[in-house]
C-alpha cells in the first residue's frame, strides 16, 4: 500500500518544495541596501528592464522576476519612471510597482551654469530629458514667447533652487514648472524692491549673472551692484570683464586685453551702453537679492584685488581706479598669469 502511493507522495513533496520556493522568492528581498533605484526610460524593452533589475538585485531571482512580469502583463505596457527599491522589498511588490507606474519624485538642483547648452546637457544627465530637446525648445522664439521671454533672457526663468519632481517629466511641462517656481520666487517684495532699482525682474536677473561672475564671494555682492547701479543710473558703460567672455564663448580667460575690448557683440558692455539681452548665466539667488538689496555708495569703478582674495578694490574716481588696476595688473605678471 505504502509503495503503490509513494511515487505520488514525491511528486506533491518536490511540488511543494518547488511552490515554497517561488513564494519565498516572490516576497525575498530585491536587496537590503538603501538608495537603490531603476531608472526606466521610454527605449526600454522587457529584455533591458530584466537586465537592469539583475544589476539592482545582483541577479537574484531573474528567472522570476521575468515570469512575473509576464504574468501581471507588465511586458506589455513597461512604464518609464523612477523606482526605489525599498531595503527588504520583495520581488513581487516591485513588479507591482512598475507595472503601476508608482515612481518616486527626484530631488533636481538647477545647476548655475553659462550657457543654455550646458544647462541642457546637466538637465539631461540628471532626468529623462533629452538635452537637444531642451536646447531646441530654449531657442525657439515661439517658445519663449509663450512664457513672455525672448530665446536671449529666457534662461531667467531657471531660479537655482532644488525643487522635487518626476525624473520622466516631458520638456514643456518641466519648462511650464520652472515658470511657475519663478514666479513663485518673485513675491511681491521682491518685485517691489526690483521696482525700486527701475529694472524689470528679468533686468535684475541680467545684472546679477554678471555679479556671480564677477565674485563668488556673496557678501561682496550688494557693493559690486551698488557700482553698477550707479553705472546705469549715470549712463556709463557697465564694462564688465565677464560679458567679454560671454560674447567671446572664452570663459577660461584670465586677463582681458584692449584688442578684445572692441569684441563686435551686444553683449560686450564695454561697446554698448546698459544691460546685455539677457543673463550670462543662470543667476544664482544670492546674486539676484544682492542687486534687489544693493549697497548705497557713490563708487563708480572696481578692480579685482591684488591679493587674489576674488574681492574688489572699489574707486570713486578714475585716477584712484588705475592705481588699483596697475596693482592688480602687477600682481598678475608677478605670478605669470596671460
Amino acid at each position: 500500500m505504502k509503495k503503490k502511493y509513494l511515487p505520488w507522495m514525491v511528486s506533491v513533496a518536490v511540488f511543494l518544495s518547488i511552490g515554497v520556493t517561488v513564494c519565498l522568492q516572490f516576497f525575498s528581498p530585491v536587496t537590503e541596501s538603501d538608495g537603490a533605484y531603476i531608472n526606466i526610460d521610454d527605449n526600454d524593452t522587457m529584455d533591458s528592464v530584466l537586465t537592469k533589475y539583475a544589476e539592482v538585485s545582483g541577479g537574484r531571482h531573474v528567472t522570476v522576476f521575468k515570469w512575473t512580469a509576464s504574468v501581471l502583463g507588465y511586458d506589455k505596457k513597461i512604464r518609464t519612471g523612477h523606482y526605489e527599491i525599498n531595503p527588504h522589498e520583495g520581488l513581487l511588490s516591485l513588479v507591482r510597482k512598475l507595472r503601476s507606474g508608482m515612481q518616486t519624485p527626484i530631488k533636481l538642483t538647477v545647476p548655475s551654469v553659462r550657457t543654455v547648452e550646458r544647462l541642457a546637457a546637466e538637465l539631461g544627465e540628471r532626468l529623462m530629458i533629452d538635452s537637444t530637446a531642451i536646447v531646441t525648445m530654449l531657442k525657439d522664439s515661439l517658445t519663449c514667447a509663450g512664457y513672455g521671454l525672448d530665446t536671449a533672457n529666457i534662461i531667467g526663468i531657471f531660479i537655482p533652487n532644488t525643487y522635487e519632481l518626476y525624473w520622466n517629466i516631458p520638456v514643456k511641462k518641466f519648462l511650464d514648472r520652472m515658470k511657475k517656481e519663478s514666479d513663485t520666487f518673485w513675491t511681491e517684495q521682491r518685485l517691489s524692491k526690483a521696482e525700486k532699482t527701475g529694472m524689470t525682474p528679468q533686468e535684475v536677473i541680467t545684472l546679477a549673472s554678471i555679479i556671480d561672475e564677477e565674485t563668488a564671494n556673496n557678501g561682496e555682492k550688494p557693493m559690486i551692484a551698488g557700482m553698477y547701479l550707479n553705472r546705469l543710473k549715470s549712463g556709463m558703460p557697465l564694462q564688465a570683464d565677464p560679458t567679454v567672455k560671454f560674447a567671446l564663448r572664452q570663459f577660461g580667460l584670465k586677463r582681458i586685453y584692449n584688442n578684445l575690448l572692441n569684441t563686435d557683440s551686444p553683449y560686450n558692455t564695454y561697446r554698448n551702453v546698459g544691460l546685455p539681452p539677457g543673463p550670462i548665466r543662470v543667476a544664482s539667488v544670492a546674486g539676484i537679492d544682492a542687486v534687489l538689496n544693493y549697497v548705497k555708495h557713490e563708487y563708480m569703478y572696481m578692480c579685482a584685488k591684488e591679493d587674489f582674495s576674488g574681492t574688489h578694490n572699489f574707486a570713486r574716481t578714475y585716477s584712484e581706479h588705475l592705481q588699483n588696476a596697475r596693482k592688480y595688473s602687477n600682481a598678475l605678471n608677478e605670478r605669470g598669469i596671460r
